[in-house]
């Protein structure tokens, strides 16, 4: 692995102390090179470093990581959020692929979000990514938001309204959207299916997620099938064919 500069930047003292004793034992390619207690003084932290990584707590005096981070634009340097954000903010950053730790923070969670780092840094996409972060916080419609798609040679960038049906592939998902090919991507089906906002996807089968929108046809059967707006077939297994029809009724 390549030796990565980082910085912290957290108004917790003792959060700074446990990450760099942390990093220290756990992550020896990485070399902290300063620590910031408030996105006034992280600015300049950055400016001066050029990190390759910054780890970064959410909520601080004076502003707080999405401030710093446009304030920053466009962004060189990957990030990781430390955070103690509800289930609606960690969604935003499964949305745009970025990486985030849960306080206290776990070895595994840190070893294998460093490892993530490693390899993002050769693709260099954080600029893309941190972009549609901060435009998903300020979407006020989730429909709206984008979402970032991993491949093998990079992350396609989607609005999650074009997404018409999702399929498995082994460990990984083909993902349909409106008048595109299809994309090969390398998520597993239910790590979308904890994403996408549920008023508009249904997994409909142990492979398939179909977005309700795009469905224009349903055919009896034992679980039954719907045709969707392509003219691709879609099996529903028996226990998911409630929940489909679920969907529809007010």
């Amino acid at each position: 692995m390549q030796t990565i500069s980082a910085v912290i930047i957290d108004d917790e003292p003792g959060n700074i102390i446990t990450l760099l004793e942390l990093v220290k034992q756990y992550c020896p390619d990485v070399f902290i090179k300063g620590t910031a207690p408030d996105p006034l003084k992280g600015y300049e932290l950055i400016k001066q470093s050029n990190p390759d990584l910054v780890f970064l707590d959410i909520e601080m005096p004076y502003g707080n990581a999405f401030d710093l981070l446009d304030k920053l634009a466009p962004v060189s340097f990957e990030v990781v959020f430390i955070t103690a954000f509800n289930d609606y903010a960690i969604k935003a950053f499964k949305y745009a692929a970025l990486d985030y730790l849960l306080k206290p923070v776990n070895i595994n969670e840190l070893k294998e979000a460093v490892n993530k780092v490693s390899k993002r840094l050769e693709e260099r996409t954080v600029n893309n990514r941190i972009n549609t972060l901060l435009g998903n916080f300020k979407a006020e419609n989730a429909i709206t938001q984008k979402i970032a798609l991993p491949a093998f040679d990079g992350c396609y960038f989607e609005d999650i309204s074009n997404i018409m049906y999702l399929q498995t592939e082994n460990s990984y998902t083909y993902i349909y959207c409106k008048g595109k090919t299809k994309l090969l991507v390398t998520k597993n089906l239910k790590d979308f299916e904890d994403i996408l906002p549920s008023a508009l996807f249904c997994r409909i089968h142990h492979n398939s997620i179909v977005n309700i929108n795009f469905v224009k046809k349903y055919s009896k059967g034992r679980g039954g099938h719907v045709q969707m707006e392509d003219g691709t077939t879609v099996e529903i297994s028996v226990r998911k064919k409630s929940d489909f029809f679920d969907r529809f009724i007010q």
